[in-house]
C-alpha cells in the first residue's frame, strides 16, 4: 500500500521534528562536559571562599597570640589586605556572567530617507 500525500507529508513533518529534537539534544550532551568543568570549577571556588573565611580567623588568632615586644613583627593589617583582594578577585569571578557576552554590530539608527 502507498501512503495518501496527506501522509508523507505528515511523515515528512514528523522527520523533521524528530531531527530538530535529535539536533538539540546532541548539542545539549556536547556542551554538557563545558557546564559540568564550569560548575566543578565554581564548586571549587566557593570551597575556596570558604576556606579563605576560616583564614581570617586563624589569622585573629595568631594575631591575639603574638608577641608585643618581639624584634621582628608580621604585619597582620597588610596580610589581611592581601587576603581581602585575593578574596575580592575569586568573588568576582564568581559573581560574574558565566557566558561571554556577545558582540554586536552597532545600529546604523536612521531610518528615515
Amino acid at each position: 500500500m502507498q501512503d495518501t500525500p496527506q501522509q508523507q507529508s505528515y511523515t515528512r513533518w514528523i522527520m523533521k521534528k524528530l531531527t530538530s529534537v535529535a539536533v538539540i539534544i546532541l548539542t545539549a550532551t556536547l556542551s554538557l562536559p563545558t557546564m559540568a568543568a564550569n560548575f566543578s570549577e565554581r564548586e571549587s571556588l566557593a570551597k575556596l571562599m570558604h576556606e579563605l573565611d576560616a583564614l581570617h580567623l586563624l589569622i585573629d588568632e595568631a594575631e591575639g597570640r603574638s608577641d608585643p615586644n618581639a624584634r621582628v613583627k608580621l604585619q597582620y593589617s597588610l596580610l589581611r589586605s592581601d587576603l581581602a583582594k585575593f578574596r575580592f578577585g575569586v568573588k568576582e569571578y564568581l559573581d560574574g556572567p558565566t557566558i561571554e557576552p556577545r558582540k554586536y554590530a552597532p545600529l546604523s539608527g536612521d531610518y528615515v530617507q
